[in-house]
C-alpha cells in the first residue's frame, strides 16, 4: 500500500517488451497485436521506432507487418506503408462501397475544395514552386488566401526562397500531404502524362517560362 501511495497518479509499470517468460509462438503473437494495436489507435502513420518501443530488440518489424496484413487477408482493410510509417487503410476494393454508404470519412483532404485540391496537385508535382509558377501551371492567379488555407490545414510548407529576382518563397508538402492521400513518398504520385492529358496542368507552360511572373512575391 505504501509503494503504491508513493507512485504519482497515471504511474504504470514499465512495459514488458521482450516478454522472455513467453513462448516463441505466444511472444510474436503478442507483439504483433502491440503493433496493430498502436497502428490502429494512431491519428498519423506510425514510423519504425514507435513500434520498436513496444516489442523486443531482436523482433523484425518488416516480418510483424508482414504477418499483420496475412491475418487481415480476408479483412476489408490492411495495413499500408504512408509517408514513412505505416496505417490502417481501407482496401481500394471497397472505395464504392465506402461512398455508396455515404459515412463520413476519416480524410483530412475531403474538406478541400476543388481550386485548393488542384493548387495542392499542383505543388505536390513541381515542388519546390513559387506562387507565380503555380499561375503559370494552372493558368490562373493563386491567391494568398488559398495557399494560406493549404498551409493551415498542414498540407504545405515553405521552401528554399527562389534563385529569381526577388526571392520569392517556395513551397513544398508535408508528411501530412503524404499521409493524407496514402502516399508512401513523392514518387508514388500518379503519372504527370496523365494529369497534363487531361488538361489540368502544364508542364510545359512552366518550362518555357523566361523568368518569374509579374505577380512574383516575397510571401
Amino acid at each position: 500500500m505504501a509503494a503504491a501511495n508513493r507512485r504519482k497518479a497515471g504511474d504504470e509499470a514499465p512495459l514488458d517488451r521482450e516478454l522472455a517468460d513467453l513462448q516463441a509462438p505466444a511472444r510474436w503473437r503478442e507483439w504483433m497485436r502491440r503493433a496493430e494495436a498502436v497502428i490502429f489507435a494512431a491519428a498519423e502513420p506510425v514510423p519504425r521506432e514507435m513500434i520498436a518501443r513496444v516489442v523486443g530488440a531482436d523482433c523484425s518489424i518488416d516480418l510483424l507487418i508482414d504477418d499483420l496484413n496475412e491475418d487481415l487477408r480476408d479483412r476489408p482493410y490492411e495495413i499500408v506503408a504512408v509517408a514513412g510509417g505505416w496505417q490502417h487503410r481501407t482496401r481500394p476494393r471497397y472505395a464504392a462501397t465506402v461512398r455508396a454508404s455515404a459515412a463520413p470519412v476519416r480524410s483530412p483532404a475531403a474538406g478541400l475544395s476543388d481550386l485548393e485540391a488542384t493548387v495542392l496537385m499542383a505543388i505536390g508535382y513541381f515542388q519546390p514552386v513559387t506562387r507565380g509558377e503555380l499561375a503559370r501551371i494552372l493558368g490562373r492567379e493563386i491567391g494568398r488566401d488559398t495557399i494560406g488555407s493549404l498551409r493551415g490545414a498542414g498540407f504545405i510548407g515553405s521552401g528554399p526562397r527562389s534563385p529569381t529576382p526577388g526571392a520569392p518563397y517556395t513551397y513544398v508538402t508535408t508528411r501530412h500531404f503524404l499521409s493524407a492521400f496514402g502516399l508512401a513518398t513523392l514518387r508514388d504520385l500518379p503519372d504527370i502524362e496523365a494529369l497534363e492529358d487531361a488538361g489540368l496542368i502544364s508542364r510545359h507552360d512552366l518550362e518555357a517560362a523566361d523568368g518569374p511572373g509579374s505577380e512574383e512575391e516575397a510571401g
